[in-house]
C-alpha cells in the first residue's frame, strides 16, 4: 500500500491533468496521491474529486520554489488551507513573476532571432503557471530544438542565452507562507541543493518534514535523510516528483513511494494544528 507524494499536473508544469494523473495512479496500483504543483492549488480540487470516484487518497499540496545564496531550495506545502486568503494572495504574486519571467526570455530569444508570441507559449500552458518547459515546447515546435531538454541546454539553463532568474522566496518566507495557511512544509529533495547545514534553521522557522525519498537521491542520501529527520522529530515523506512524458525523462508515477502511515502522520499533524 503505497503513496507517491510529490506529483506535478497541468495544473503548473506536468503533462497530465489532475484527474488523469489520479486515473493513472489507479492504474499503477497507488493508494494514495500528493498534488504539488508549482506555486499553485489549483489542480486539488479536480484531482479530489477524482480521487474520491476512485478509491484513491489525495494529499492537496504545492510546491515553492526558494532560494539560498543562488541555490534552489524547493519547499513542499501539504494540507494548506485551500481557501485561505493569504494562500490566494501570495500565489497571484507569483503568477504575475512569472509573466513577467516569460515575456524577459521571449525578448532574449528575439535577440536571437527566434520570434515566440507570448500568446502561444500561453496556450501551451493552458490553466497551468507558465514556466520554462512551456518555452521549451514552442522552441520545439518551431525547430530550434528537439526536445524539452535540448531547449533547456541550448536556450533555457542557468547560464544559457535566453536564461533569465526567476522571483523566489527565501526557504524561510516559504515555509512561513505554509505556516500561515495551517498547511505542513516539508524540504523536498534535500540532496539537489547540498545546504543540510540550513536543516536546523528551518526547523526553528517552521519545517515538519524532509522529503527522504525521491528519485534525486540514491540509498546513501536517503539512509542520510532519514537520520536527520529522526534526530530532528520531522516526517520523512518521499515521492517520485513525476512530471509526465517530455518533462524528467526517466521518471515514471510511483517510482519512489512511502507506505499510508506517512499520509496519516501528515493527517494528524495538521489536525494538532487546528
Amino acid at each position: 500500500m503505497t503513496a507517491d507524494l510529490h506529483c506535478h499536473t497541468t495544473a503548473s508544469d506536468g503533462t497530465a491533468a489532475p484527474a488523469q494523473l489520479v486515473r493513472q495512479a489507479k492504474d499503477f496500483g497507488l493508494k494514495a496521491l500528493g498534488i504539488t504543483d508549482h506555486d499553485t492549488v489549483s489542480g486539488v480540487q479536480e484531482a479530489l474529486d477524482e480521487g474520491k470516484r476512485l478509491g484513491i487518497e489525495i494529499v492537496p499540496g504545492l510546491e515553492l520554489n526558494t532560494d539560498f545564496e543562488g541555490v534552489e531550495l524547493h519547499v513542499l506545502g501539504y494540507y494548506p488551507d485551500l481557501e485561505a486568503p493569504a494562500l490566494h494572495e501570495a500565489l497571484a504574486r507569483m503568477r504575475d513573476a512569472r509573466l513577467s519571467r516569460l515575456r524577459a526570455m521571449l525578448e532574449k530569444l528575439a535577440g536571437l532571432g527566434i520570434d515566440i508570441r507570448v500568446e502561444r507559449v500561453l496556450q501551451i500552458a493552458g490553466e497551468g503557471s507558465v514556466g520554462r518547459p512551456h518555452v521549451a515546447q514552442a522552441l520545439q515546435e518551431l525547430g530550434y530544438a528537439k526536445d524539452i531538454r535540448d531547449a533547456f541546454d541550448r536556450y533555457l539553463g542557468p547560464g544559457r542565452p535566453a536564461y533569465v532568474s526567476r522571483y523566489k522566496l527565501t526557504p524561510e518566507q516559504g515555509i512561513e507562507l505554509v505556516a500561515s495557511v495551517r498547511g505542513i512544509a516539508v524540504l523536498a529533495h534535500p540532496g539537489s541543493a547540498g545546504r543540510d547545514e540550513l536543516i536546523p534553521r528551518l526547523v526553528q522557522t517552521g519545517l515538519r518534514g524532509i522529503e527522504v525519498y525521491h528519485t534525486n537521491h540514491d540509498k546513501e542520501m536517503e539512509r542520510k535523510y532519514a537520520g536527520i529527520a529522526e534526530e530532528m522529530g520531522l516526517i520523512m515523506t518521499g515521492g517520485s516528483d513525476y512530471h509526465g512524458p517530455g518533462r524528467k525523462e526517466g521518471i515514471r508515477l510511483g517510482d519512489r513511494t512511502v507506505s499510508l502511515t506517512v499520509v496519516q502522520e501528515l493527517k494528524e499533524l495538521k489536525e494538532k494544528m487546528r
